[in-house]
């Protein structure tokens, strides 16, 4: 398939986007619903153009704004939403934390031109699961939704990098003594969030913990319960914050 918005200018071991591990699934049966989100028409014809050659994906909605992204996602209830950052009326980052109320099972890529940290980390705080970079091939568009829908979160390469960037000056920014205790974890929990937290999926953590998947599962679970989080992501975000994974 051709490239439709350039190449990725850094790429990791792989070549691809950076994802970290599904909470496990089995193979989907339908199509993944995907709700189209941008302020540029030409843009949104072009992305359902490509991704309409894929049997497995299946665009059933658009939007030009974050109003109207909301009220599509609440009509639609699609399983991902691929949406702009910056729009006219309502941003996408803004959209992000209302269309997690009207539709809770839609996870949201941010699919934008965008490469500041602060909109990275305000989308990852907004509930975000996806963070691409417009200049990604559109094989890697494609790629990225199925990721997320399996339970992955996707962050362009270059955008990674400012990530943990970006941590390390919160982990600064933080160090002073906090008023309110973290909760508390078990050992076993702070071994599988450390483990998330280097990016293992479910099957590599429970290799490495010598459990079954549906144990690691189930602590994830109730790691994300407990600290209030709703994401692997956050999770990560928590773990460097906390000291619990070391950035070096």
């Amino acid at each position: 398939m051709a490239d439709s918005f350039g190449p990725m200018r850094d790429e990791d071991a792989d070549g691809g986007v950076v994802g970290m591990g599904p909470e496990g699934g089995s193979p989907r049966k339908e199509p993944i619903r995907v709700l189209v989100v941008d302020d540029h028409a030409l843009f949104r014809r072009g992305l359902e153009i490509v991704l309409a050659a894929e049997e497995d994906i299946q665009v059933v909605g658009e939007a030009g704004d974050g109003a109207e992204a909301v009220d599509k996602a609440a009509d639609l209830l699609p399983d991902i939403v691929l949406m702009d950052v910056r729009m006219p009326r309502r941003g996408g980052i803004e959209a992000c934390t209302s269309i997690k109320e009207v539709a809770p099972s839609a996870k949201i890529i941010m699919l934008t031109i965008s490469d500041e940290e602060a909109d990275l980390y305000d989308a990852i705080k907004a509930g975000a699961t996806g963070y691409l970079l417009k200049e990604i091939s559109t094989d890697e568009v494609a790629t990225a939704i199925r990721a997320v829908a399996d339970g992955q979160s996707q962050i362009s390469p270059s955008m990674a990098s400012k990530l943990l960037t970006e941590f390390k000056s919160m982990i600064q920014r933080t160090d002073e003594r906090r008023l309110v205790p973290a909760p508390r974890l078990t050992d076993r929990e702070l071994e599988v969030l450390k483990l998330v937290a280097t990016g293992m999926n479910n099957r590599d953590i429970a290799k490495e913990l010598f459990i079954s998947e549906n144990t690691v599962k189930n602590h994830v679970r109730n790691i994300l319960e407990k600290l209030q989080l709703h994401s692997r992501m956050e999770a990560v975000v928590y773990a460097m914050r906390e000291k619990i994974l070391e950035i070096r």
